[in-house]
């Protein structure tokens, strides 16, 4: 959780009205719409939201790993107050990994299942370091050691295929830091993995980021890790961001109805089990067909007609904590 001293702390990254669209025949589809946050030294912030809702996109966004037919429209991604959108792909190379590391979703769809683990790692190392190849190979495997990986110098020697999918994950992250990155990005650093493992993967994000004293940018659907792990929640839906908290404001006061929708629908270690759970009537709007107004309104118990007419924009309520509706934000004129 946030201390003092990370409350106070520098900006490394400041997204500004990011927008990435995408070409569907002759149609244009906006994923990512006018997308704002920042994240702090030493901070975790976490991006949440129902599948669809533009998580993932943002976070290739931010490394430029958009391709066509997809691209960055607008808005601003500035590490440490350098703009990274006009940068070439040979400059943004020299930003991924050693400025800024990423832990992709699918472990075994990331790695190259034709090379060893431990060439795997030591590539990362040699794009980014002036080291040799043994010195490369002599820290990948204490990379990997660091990461939890028993018998590191043998798996070193083995093939994605070789690994579980928690250990092929701990890789992954054995990768992403490499090179001491300032930032961690994670996406869904926890999918397809069992309870027991899932645990175990973000206490280790948790322990090499303190060590480390970089900063995390956490990309999941699951509540119960942005209670555990985040400082600050960017909450977004329909490819915007619709509330944006400090994380004990959000979980206690949180102000937009979708935040408090995603609250009912997740159960916590403290509740009842034989109470059902409340689910989210319909569906996120399709994107190629954008409802006017608030996005969220045709699935919200307390819209008004304005909600409908109209799109809401983010506007600080509370410190530490924005929000877009209107609603919310008092506006009775309906």
């Amino acid at each position: 959780m946030a201390n003092v001293a990370v409350a106070v702390a520098e900006v490394v990254l400041e997204v500004a009205d990011l927008c990435t669209d995408f070409a569907v025949g002759r149609q244009t589809i906006r994923v990512v719409d006018r997308v704002s946050f920042s994240l702090r030294r030493g901070q975790t912030t976490a991006i949440v939201g129902e599948s669809g809702s533009g998580k993932t996109v943002t976070a290739l966004s931010l490394l430029q790993l958009i391709e066509p037919p997809g691209r960055i429209s607008g808005g601003t991604i500035r590490y440490r107050g350098r703009d990274l959108r006009p940068l070439d792909e040979t400059a943004m190379q020299q930003v991924r990994g050693a400025r800024i590391g990423m832990v992709f979703q699918d472990p075994l769809s990331s790695l190259n299942p034709s090379l060893r683990i431990g060439t795997q790692i030591a590539e990362t190392l040699l794009a980014h370091e002036r080291i040799s190849s043994a010195e490369a190979e002599r820290r990948a495997v204490e990379l990997l050691v660091r990461v939890g990986v028993p018998d590191a110098a043998a798996r070193a020697r083995d093939y994605p295929h070789h690994f579980s999918g928690g250990m092929r994950q701990r890789v992954l992250i054995a990768m992403a830091i490499a090179c001491n990155p300032e930032i961690i990005i994670a996406d869904e650093p926890t999918t397809a993995l069992d309870v027991t493992v899932q645990a175990k993967i973000l206490r280790l994000l948790h322990d090499l980021q303190q060590a480390m004293g970089a900063s995390l940018l956490m990309i999941t659907h699951d509540l119960g890790v942005v209670a555990a792990l985040a400082d600050e929640v960017v909450v977004m839906y329909a490819g915007r961001v619709v509330e944006r908290a400090d994380v004990d404001r959000l979980f206690h006061a949180p102000l937009h109805p979708y935040t408090r929708a995603l609250l009912d629908c997740a159960i916590g270690l403290d509740d009842d089990r034989s109470t059902p759970l409340t689910p989210i009537p319909g569906a996120p709007p399709d994107l190629r067909r954008r409802p006017a107004g608030c996005q969220f309104a045709p699935r919200c118990p307390v819209a008004i007609a304005k909600c409908h007419r109209l799109d809401p924009p983010l506007l600080p309520m509370n410190p530490g904590q924005d929000v877009a509706c209107f609603v919310a934000q008092g506006d009775a004129d309906g």
